[in-house]
């Protein structure tokens, strides 16, 4: 054994440029965002700048994503992930699931709150906005029973199949596992193209109001942890068929499906609240 050889179970991180090009690449489409909504903040000057600045920056942040994981995978392959590392990911990758179920909490706190509020004579600001009826005045909802019912099937059943490649995987099935992560990837695409669909059929817009904002805000970014676990299930694909996972070792698979099975749960909340309840 060498002498500079470790003698425990952790992984000691090789010296990387992608944190620091991270954090400037984030403050670099942050403050082009910013410019973008606000192209008067340096007194007219340039005012059509901020938006190459924030595509800047955020073509910037996916190529460090990019590269970044590409490195992590690549220590997995080596064998640096070893079980106690492997456990520092599990705890990381729930962790971030959670943060993720507080964001969108505070969508369904900004819906419920208006909603059950609607006729409060003690808030007249918002009983004048509302009109006193929800969904407000003017405001035509889908109906839950025609696309959005669809999209429920469609993402209950890239449940199943998520679960049939993991339970395929783990019994030494690749072929299985492989169709059935190819069967979820198709119905991921399928859901977003069926809620591009509905957007573009919607009777208002997103400056409409509360109501609009808040569908639009909460559905939106679902829609966009979608095609996020979607971009995250077809990365696995693409491994799975390079044979990177095995019967005991696949937790990029395993973190995958419990992003998209929370994805799953956060659309059923969606559903019954907004356009099952809420319409």
């Amino acid at each position: 054994m060498s002498a500079h050889s470790p003698n425990h179970d952790y992984h000691l991180v090789n010296p990387s440029p992608w944190p620091a090009l991270g954090s400037l690449s984030a403050f670099i489409m942050a403050f082009g965002a910013v410019w973008y909504m606000h192209p008067d903040m340096f007194g007219g000057f340039l005012a059509g700048a901020g938006v190459w600045k924030l595509l800047l920056g955020l073509l910037m942040v996916l190529l460090v994503m990019f590269f970044w994981w590409r490195d992590i995978i690549g220590e997995g392959r080596q064998g640096d992930h070893t079980p106690v590392v492997q456990l520092g990911l599990r705890y990381g990758m729930t962790l971030f699931i959670a943060s993720e179920v507080m964001f969108f909490v505070a969508f369904f706190w900004g819906f419920f709150n208006s909603s059950l509020g609607f006729d409060s004579s003690q808030n007249f600001g918002r009983l004048e906005a509302i009109g006193g009826v929800w969904p407000p005045a003017g405001i035509q909802t889908f109906d839950p029973f025609e696309l959005p019912l669809m999209n429920t099937l469609i993402l209950l059943l890239s449940g199943c199949t998520v679960t049939w490649a993991h339970h395929a995987l783990r019994e030494g099935k690749r072929d299985q596992a492989i169709q059935g992560m190819l069967l979820t990837v198709l119905l991921g695409i399928s859901f977003t193209a069926l809620q591009a669909f509905e957007y573009s059929h919607a009777g208002f817009g997103f400056t409409d109001g509360i109501y609009a904002s808040v569908f639009y805000m909460a559905t939106g970014f679902h829609g966009f942890h979608v095609i996020v676990g979607t971009i995250f299930l077809l990365v696995c694909l693409l491994r799975l068929r390079a044979g990177h996972f095995s019967p005991s070792s696949h937790f990029g698979v395993e973190a995958a499906i419990w992003y998209w099975h929370f994805v799953d749960v956060v659309w059923l909340f969606l559903f019954v609240s907004i356009y099952w309840w809420g319409s």
